[in-house]
C-alpha cells in the first residue's frame, strides 16, 4: 500500500486545510485554507517542514486514523483529547505514529479548531493551486470513515518536540481597524461597540460568525442599503438584527451589510477559536498600531522553530545538571522508612 492516512472514523468537521487559494476573488471564490493559520505555522514547526503543508482541520472532534507507513505527526490548534493505542498524547507536541497503530483524537478541550499534520503533509490532489477543501464553493468535502489520504514523502525523523503555543482560545480582546464604511456609524455607536461584550453566537462555521451584544444591536446611518462589493476574511459587518458578523475563510466575496471595521488579520485566529458562548471585546485600533502588530506577528511566525523545545529533555543537552538533586526523593524515601 502506498504511503497514506486511513480515515477510520470523523467529526463532521475534518477536512484537509492548508493556506488556500488567494487570487480568485474577482472570480467569485475566496480565500478558504484554514481557519486558523497560526496553527499551520505551529505545526510546520514542530515536524522542520515548509507552512504550506496540507493538514488536517478539526472542527469540535477529530476522528480514528490509522498510518501505512511509520510517520510523524504533529498536534497544534485547539487542545484535543488524543491518544495511540491508548497512550495519551501531549498537545502542541510531535510525535511518532507507527504503522498500523490507532490514533484517535476526540473532542476539543478547549477553542474550536485543532490540527493534524503528517511528515510530508496530506497529499491529494491540487485544485486551482491548493489542496484544500472550500464546502461553500463545492470544492472538496468533509472526510469520512473508509478516506484514504496520500502522504507525501518526510525528510524528516526527529519527533518529540513540544511548542509554548499562544493562547488564543479563552476568548479576550480582538483589535479591530476603521474602513471607509466605519463612518456610517454614529460616533456614540462606535464607542458603545468598544465598550460591549460579545458573545460568540452558536451561529457559526467557516464562512462567518455571530457575536451576540450584551445589550441591544448597532445601526448604521444608512441602514441597510448599502452597495453590494467585495469583502474578505475579517470584515465586520453588520446584520439586520444589529449583531456584529465577522467573516472567515470560506465567507462570500461580496455583500451589502454595512462594515463597522475589520479584524486585524493577526487576530483572527482568535475569533476562529472562540468557541460558542465565549466572551469577546473588540477594540479600534489606528493604522500604525495595526501594522505594528501584524509586523511582530509575522516576525514571531517566523521565529517559531527557535521556540521549539524537547518534551522530554535529554540529560546530555541539560548544561547544569549536577546542580539538579536527582536522588534527593529516593533518600527522603528511605529515611522516613
Amino acid at each position: 500500500m502506498t504511503r497514506a492516512l486511513i480515515v477510520h472514523q470523523a467529526g463532521p468537521g475534518v477536512t484537509v486545510q492548508d493556506l488556500g487559494r488567494p487570487g480568485y476573488l474577482a472570480y467569485g471564490l475566496s480565500r478558504g485554507g484554514a481557519a486558523d493559520r497560526l496553527a499551520l505555522c505551529e505545526g510546520a514547526a514542530l515536524l522542520g517542514q515548509a507552512v504550506d503543508r496540507a493538514a488536517l482541520e478539526m472542527a469540535g472532534m477529530g476522528g480514528t486514523f490509522e498510518a501505512t507507513e511509520d510517520m510523524r505527526i504533529a498536534l497544534t490548534g485547539a487542545p484535543m483529547r488524543a491518544s495511540i493505542d491508548g497512550a495519551a498524547l501531549a498537545w502542541n507536541a510531535s510525535h511518532p505514529l507507527p504503522a498500523g497503530a490507532r490514533l484517535v483524537i476526540g473532542p476539543a478541550t478547549a477553542g474550536v479548531y485543532g490540527y493534524l499534520h503528517v511528515g510530508g503533509g496530506i497529499a491529494t490532489p491540487e485544485i486551482l493551486g491548493a489542496r484544500s477543501a472550500h464546502l461553500a464553493a463545492g470544492i472538496g468535502a468533509a472526510l469520512a470513515a473508509g478516506d484514504t489520504l496520500p502522504v507525501g514523502p518526510d525528510r524528516g525523523t526527529d519527533t518529540g518536540f513540544v511548542l509554548d503555543a499562544e493562547d488564543r482560545f479563552t476568548g479576550g480582546e480582538v483589535r479591530v481597524v476603521a474602513g471607509y464604511q466605519t463612518p456610517m456609524f454614529p460616533d456614540d455607536e462606535l464607542a458603545r461597540f468598544e465598550e460591549t461584550r460579545f458573545t460568540r453566537d452558536a451561529r457559526g462555521n467557516r464562512m462567518g460568525v455571530r457575536l451576540a451584544p450584551d445589550g441591544r444591536g448597532f445601526a448604521s446611518r444608512a441602514g441597510l442599503t448599502v452597495l453590494s462589493e467585495a469583502i474578505v476574511p475579517g470584515d465586520i459587518q453588520v446584520t439586520g438584527d444589529g449583531a456584529p458578523f465577522v467573516l472567515m475563510a470560506e465567507c462570500q466575496t461580496t455583500g451589502g451589510y454595512p462594515r463597522i471595521g475589520a479584524v486585524l488579520p493577526c487576530d483572527l485566529p482568535r475569533v476562529a477559536q472562540a468557541a460558542p458562548g465565549t466572551h469577546l471585546r473588540l477594540r479600534f485600533v489606528p493604522p500604525e498600531e495595526a501594522l505594528a502588530a501584524e509586523r511582530r506577528a509575522a516576525e514571531a511566525r517566523e521565529t517559531l522553530r527557535r521556540r521549539v523545545t524537547r518534551l522530554v529533555r535529554d540529560p546530555r543537552d541539560i548544561r547544569d545538571l549536577l546542580s539538579y538533586q536527582l536522588i534527593s526523593g529516593v533518600i527522603a524515601g528511605t529515611e522516613e522508612e
